[in-house]
């Protein structure tokens, strides 16, 4: 059963997806819910399937009090490195909630002090409270359906089902064709040999 970290206080979740990805952006969404809000099968979107984190997703910014997304982009990774470029995409997607949160909570153990708002950091957040859960199933479905556009442009490496994700299949496609203008370049894109 997920909880609430704080009662009667605006707080936020957020979480990121996409770190470990060669390709395409960071993504991260903040979300605050209401306090009576219950919901039985969300949780640490890397465990629900597919069909449930779609299911999940319309319901989620349906009854959050508000919700915010954000994408950092590939070359700004390889500007910033990977944990800098998720901590500028939670805060991003807390720039875009339309309240101010009076408390965040991270999935995760690093994070940058936002404004003089307070925030805990917490590992395996995701599976523990409901505004850190929500927001990985936000952050999880906008970067799956952003991967969705890059793999018409570039199916040979099927990002519609490895969402940019360092499979053999990825690699392989990686070998045979190169990288893309959407590949991390500061990643380690193929293995030693």
């Amino acid at each position: 059963m997920l909880l609430n970290f704080y009662k009667n206080i605006n707080e936020t979740g957020t979480d990121e997806a996409g770190r470990g990805c060669l390709a395409g952006p960071v993504t991260a969404a903040a979300i605050i819910l209401p306090e009576s809000f219950k919901n039985s099968i969300l949780t640490d979107s890397k465990l629900l399937s597919e069909k449930k984190r779609d299911l999940l997703e319309p319901l989620l910014k349906n009854e959050s009090v508000c919700f915010g997304i954000a994408h950092i982009q590939h070359n700004v990774i390889d500007d910033i490195n990977i944990l800098n470029a998720s901590i500028l995409a939670m805060h991003h997607a807390i720039d875009s909630l339309s309240k101010t949160p009076d408390y965040i909570i991270v999935d995760g153990n690093r994070f940058k002090p936002y404004k003089n708002i307070p925030h805990s950091c917490i590992i395996k957040g995701d599976s523990k409270y409901l505004s850190i859960a929500a927001a990985s199933v936000l952050a999880k479905t906008a970067r799956d359906a952003f991967m969705l556009k890059l793999h018409e442009e570039y199916p040979m490496y099927n990002w519609k089902k490895n969402k940019g994700y360092p499979t053999k299949e990825h690699r392989a496609a990686i070998k045979k064709y190169g990288p893309t203008k959407y590949h991390r370049m500061s990643f380690k894109l193929l293995p030693d040999n």
